[in-house]
């Protein structure tokens, strides 16, 4: 029998058609309230795979923009009741179901503050929706599974269309229309050779780089959540600053390259790996050792990295059920998350 998250994953594609259909408007309005103001830094508030998604918006904005961006605790204002200097900022807080009260907390005092604040969620009306000065419905539709899929790409391909109304790349614009089509390729891609290779494998690390580690850190999670298996994302340059340790024989590493200007030294860093007998799977054709896994070019860095999720999800989804798991409800953890 399918499972929801199986199914979650499937309607990918249109729901980001639905997205980019449903709600040019307030996209560009958004993005239209960024340029007027012109802001110095961003912000973002977050927590789970939603501060994944944050975390590829900072790569995307910093990259694109040329504006810095930090990810705030939600526990300053929450638990800490600090009033931060935002007059100059922007902020953008993402949560699924809206209304987890310290991303609501931190939200508001953004607002209160004096920053331009995006609210990215699936649920509108909602407490985060009315916390902040622009509301965006994602439009990812109802998600049972408790791991965020659709969502989490929502959220990325909503900031990602404004952040192409804002700074006008044209470029920018042409990549995210022509995902829902990249996505419909993608989510048909197969990694299960990935599979024979993880074995009795008790832990793993992801790999990524600019974009890619926000792609990496999010899987490393989905690993967690479905399979219960211990997995760590790191940049492909962090790595190599200690956590290469720990990587020897039959060590299994999956590193997410893009078409970017990252590729070649992430795909040395992967041949790398598996020169120490390491067992290494990576999404580059460039790599010359390492085992290649597919995926979809997009022709831009930003939606080529976005794309690589899509068949990671089909994959851990897979893996958990060949576990005997159920991916649709992992142990000890439900839907929504409200911390404090």
């Amino acid at each position: 029998m399918q499972t929801n998250m199986r199914r979650e994953i499937d309607e990918i594609p249109e729901a980001a058609a639905r997205l980019l259909d449903r709600s040019g408007a307030a996209l560009a309005a958004a993005g239209a309230a960024l340029k007027a103001k012109d802001p110095a830094f961003l912000v973002t508030i977050a927590r789970g795979s939603s501060d994944h998604a944050a975390l590829f918006l900072k790569y995307a904005i910093e990259l694109t923009a040329g504006r810095p961006v930090a990810s705030l605790g939600p526990s300053l204002a929450s638990i800490y009741g600090a009033e931060l200097q935002l007059g100059g900022a922007a902020a953008i807080a993402i949560s699924q179901s809206g209304k987890s009260p310290d991303i609501v907390a931190m939200a508001e005092a953004a607002t209160r503050a004096g920053a331009v604040s995006i609210a990215l969620t699936n649920t509108v009306p909602s407490p985060i929706g009315e916390a902040c000065t622009h509301p965006l419905d994602i439009l990812a539709g109802p998600e049972i599974a408790v791991a965020a899929t659709k969502s989490y790409v929502n959220s990325i391909v909503a900031g990602l269309a404004v952040l192409g109304e804002w700074t006008g790349d044209a470029s920018l614009k042409r990549a995210v229309a022509e995902l829902p089509n990249h996505f419909a390729k993608a989510v048909k891609l197969d990694w299960q050779d990935f599979a024979a290779d993880l074995g009795e494998a008790e832990s793993l690390y992801v790999l990524g780089r600019g974009p890619a580690l926000a792609i990496a850190s999010e899987a490393a999670l989905k690993f967690k959540e479905t399979s219960g298996m211990h997995a760590e994302a790191y940049s492909a340059a962090e790595v190599l600053h200690g956590p290469v340790a720990l990587v020897g024989p039959r060590f299994p590493v999956l590193v997410l390259a893009a078409r970017d200007a990252a590729e070649a030294s992430v795909a040395d860093i992967a041949d790398g790996m598996g020169a120490k007998g390491a067992v290494v799977h990576v999404t580059s054709a460039a790599a010359k050792t390492a085992k290649r896994l597919p995926f979809v070019e997009t022709g831009h860095p930003l939606t080529d990295a976005l794309t690589l999720i899509l068949p990671f999800y089909g994959f851990v989804e897979a893996w958990s059920r060949s576990r005997g798991l159920d991916p649709d409800a992992p142990a000890s953890l439900k839907k929504v998350t409200e911390t404090r």
